[in-house]
């Protein structure tokens, strides 16, 4: 689909479609579960047909949960340490748990905003047709 007037494609909905990757629908649709597993992308949305092979997210969803996982520890750790004062043994287990439980949370959903946002912005093979 090209845009009127010019060589450029139409744009596709950014917007759309990072809400559709991080709840792990296809970007296209925001119907179909782009995730076939807790981490491997579908090959193709089960109702669209779109293509999802060609993502590239690599290290990108792992640094973007670590950095937010650290940053919300870091800040939880200072609230509850400045209201609660609990013993280091309590606070080092609780943090250590809700820090993993809230990196096994992010995880999928970021891989699936940053596989969005390579469909929307035409990355890796993601614009051309068919």
């Amino acid at each position: 689909m090209q845009a009127s007037g010019s060589d450029l494609p139409a744009a596709r909905p950014l917007g759309r479609a990072m809400l559709a990757g991080l709840a792990g629908r296809c970007p296209a649709c925001a119907r179909g579960r782009m995730l076939a597993g807790y981490l491997r992308v579908a090959e193709r949305c089960p109702a669209c047909g779109e293509a999802l092979h060609h993502h590239r997210a690599d290290d990108g969803p792992a640094y973007l949960t670590v950095l937010l996982t650290g940053k919300l520890a870091a800040i939880a750790l200072y609230a509850a340490f400045v209201t609660w004062r609990p013993d280091p043994a309590v606070m080092a287990a609780g943090f250590a748990i809700g820090s993993a439980a809230l990196a096994l949370l992010l995880l999928p959903r970021l891989k699936g905003l940053v596989v969005a946002i390579q469909w929307a912005q035409r990355m890796h093979g993601f614009g051309r047709a068919g």
